[in-house]
């Protein structure tokens, strides 16, 4: 039987029979389209099960699977995407929080060829131990969208790529060029350790329950090699410079707090480094010359690329100004 690991199975999700009564009596019917799903609460850990089989075996698709790839798959529900993985990988572990949506899954390939090649992790995604893949597909819950593309960006050994769900606007937000409104701290941040595509929108009608908000699916390819950059330094920059997006540079410099904590990252290096502490250092003046020969001083985040965030880090970096 696929491996079920993490914790045991619950009924703790399951509602009650007067609750259910009344949701069928409230919406006319016990429908998929109700606002709760007639099996299961999926409302708790934020999932909507895809039932759309034309846009699952479309995601399934674009992950170009090969038959010696190892998959892991986040938030499987009820396998409508797992069954059509387990059709072309030669494995997939998929990661579920309910214990109710892994036993479906579990029924659903038992007795059958592809039930060697399934591995069933019950458990949250952020705080597992994530098995080797290839490959990493996912109908993603909203409320760990962030949280699941920075774990699979620092994932090592590198996967080859991600299809992944998102809400709409976090995808276009995943997506988003330099002088676009949507352009951000996450944008530069997935940037510089991938390239991201938008692959297909998705109706909120091919979900049961219908979500609030359309979904989109990105596709996520590391760079391989990575960039040798510290991704706290590279995010500690631009948790300043897109603060305000639209402000200049020098501006946001000066938001309250900034220069407190770049003097005391400063001595944190210079002590380090036995660097003297002058009584006279100035950290507003040290960051104001970096500023004026960079010549980004008057930049807006907003316009500016991943080379003019990279050029300005190492900048502050050669005179010891560090962001984490």
């Amino acid at each position: 039987m696929p491996r079920a690991v993490s914790g045991p199975f619950t009924r703790a999700h399951q509602p009650s029979a007067t609750k259910a009564k009344a949701n069928k009596d409230n919406n006319g019917e016990g429908s998929s389209a109700a606002v709760h799903n007639p099996i299961f609460n999926t409302e708790r850990f934020g999932q909507h099960i895809l039932k759309n089989p034309q846009v699952a075996q479309t995601i399934v698709d674009k992950a170009n699977l090969r038959p010696t790839d190892k998959v892991m798959e986040v938030g499987p529900g009820t396998g409508n995407l797992t069954v059509r993985i387990l059709e072309k990988a030669k494995h997939c572990t998929a990661i579920e929080m309910d214990p109710r949506m892994a036993a479906e899954l579990t029924k659903r390939v038992q007795g059958k060829p592809e039930q060697r090649k399934l591995d069933i992790m019950i458990g949250d995604f952020v705080k597992a131990t994530l098995p080797y893949f290839d490959v990493c597909i996912s109908n993603t819950p909203y409320q760990i969208s962030s949280p699941l593309i920075f774990r699979l960006l620092s994932h090592r050994p590198i996967f080859r790529t991600a299809i992944l769900m998102f809400q709409r606007e976090f995808a276009l937000r995943l997506v988003a060029r330099p002088g676009t409104d949507l352009w951000s701290r996450l944008s530069s941040n997935v940037q510089l350790y991938a390239k991201v595509d938008l692959i297909m929108n998705v109706g909120k009608n091919n979900f049961r329950p219908p979500p609030k908000v359309e979904s989109s699916v990105i596709r996520l390819v590391p760079r391989d090699p990575p960039p040798p950059v510290e991704f706290n330094e590279f995010d500690g920059l631009g948790r300043i410079v897109f603060t305000r997006r639209n402000k200049t540079i020098h501006a946001n410099f000066l938001a309250k707090g900034v220069m407190e904590m770049l003097e005391s990252n400063w001595k944190t290096w210079a002590a380090a480094n036995d660097v003297m502490i002058d009584d006279t250092f100035d950290i507003k003046k040290k960051v104001e010359e970096v500023l004026e020969q960079t010549g980004f001083g008057e930049q807006r985040a907003a316009k500016m690329d991943i080379d003019d965030l990279l050029k300005l880090l190492s900048a502050f970096h050669d005179v010891g100004i560090h962001f984490a």
